[in-house]
């Protein structure tokens, strides 16, 4: 349970593990029950219908920013139906990271909806539907309030790969909100509440004010999401970044300008946190040329240089610090014309 969750304030944090072995009625009623004690309100979760599931077994870790909530959902065994009466009118973002989560409805009037790894589902709670969670399936949930986002649904559920750059801002977004709920003051858990609803919207729309002064911090945060995935590709820059998460270079400039850093000194700062570790390697531990190549420095010089401005000292007296013996990497001489 996270600190203060019962307080009345607009952010809280809250979890509920019902994953001991349980019938399946038991295991949601206990379920609703743990989150409406710890929320002190009644969970926004429309009824659900378990039918002859033998099984309702989740973990839930959950942070809620005034009316949204965002769950990190682990699945044991999810097999049911809801009714649709839920107790206000919700629209629910399934982010999926490992495993297949399976929509369908009741009547079997549409087809199933498989939503695996690496994808998502934009849809409104008000319908009755049927889950089918694989054993083992991992989520990352938004419950928001359905006004402002029934329009752009159109009545019907939204999917697409998790890798596009409208996702990666709201995920990004979402995770922020959940670090740091319990340190925001009213307005700020209220401004980050109208940011995640209106990036999922930009999801939807396939697009998003990048010039939107709230989605800064989102913005630098999905990039250098990015940019960590990448730092050993050659193309990495801010012009590359840019280019992936679709926005103007003028944006993503803006957006790390909110962080205090730039797109430019944050790669090369990984870059640099990475080529240090390499320097850590207690056997077979590669050369000051080769870690420099590897980490897209333009020689090893340039990368004895950055090294100690950074750290202090130079590569090879942290390997010696830190592991000394034969494998202790030297530096190359110094070009006379660099």
């Amino acid at each position: 349970m996270g600190e203060g969750s019962t307080a009345r304030r607009p952010g809280k944090t809250f979890s509920a593990d019902v994953t001991a072995p349980n019938s399946a009625g038991e295991g949601f009623a206990t379920f609703r029950r743990e989150w409406e004690t710890q929320t002190g309100e009644a969970f926004p979760l429309p009824d659900l219908d378990v039918g002859n599931s033998v099984d309702f077994r989740i973990s839930v870790q959950a942070a809620k920013a005034h009316d949204v909530f965002i769950a990190d959902f682990y699945n044991k065994a999810y097999v049911g139906q809801t009714t649709g009466s839920a107790a206000d009118d919700r629209v629910l973002v399934h982010l999926m990271e490992h495993g297949t989560w399976r929509f369908g409805r009741p009547d079997n009037r549409a087809e199933t909806i498989a939503v695996p790894a690496g994808s998502f589902i934009v849809r409104y709670e008000g319908f009755p539907a049927t889950f089918d969670v694989d054993p083992g399936a991992k989520a990352k949930v938004l419950n928001l309030p359905a006004p402002e986002l029934l329009p752009l649904l159109r009545g019907r559920e939204v999917t697409g790969t998790a890798q596009t750059a409208e996702m990666r801002v709201l995920k990004a977004h979402a995770n922020m909100i959940t670090e740091t709920v319990l340190d925001l003051s009213p307005s700020g858990v209220h401004a980050a509440r109208d940011a995640l609803i209106e990036l999922t919207g930009g999801v939807l729309r396939r697009g998003f004010d990048d010039q939107e002064p709230r989605f800064a911090h989102a913005l630098a945060r999905a990039a250098m999401e990015l940019a960590d995935r990448h730092l050993d590709t050659p193309e990495l820059s801010p012009t590359w970044l840019a280019h992936e998460l679709h926005i103007s270079i003028r944006s993503l400039h803006r957006a790390f300008a909110a962080t205090g850093d730039t797109a430019a000194a944050y790669i090369r700062t990984r870059r640099l946190d990475r080529a240090r570790l390499d320097l850590t390697a207690p056997h077979n531990r590669p050369s000051i040329t080769e870690i420099a190549a590897r980490w897209q420095f333009a020689d090893s010089s340039h990368f004895v240089r950055a090294f100690k401005k950074r750290y202090g000292e130079t590569p090879t007296q942290f390997a010696r610090a830190t592991n000394p013996g034969p494998d202790t990497v030297t530096e190359p001489r110094p070009h006379p014309h660099s």
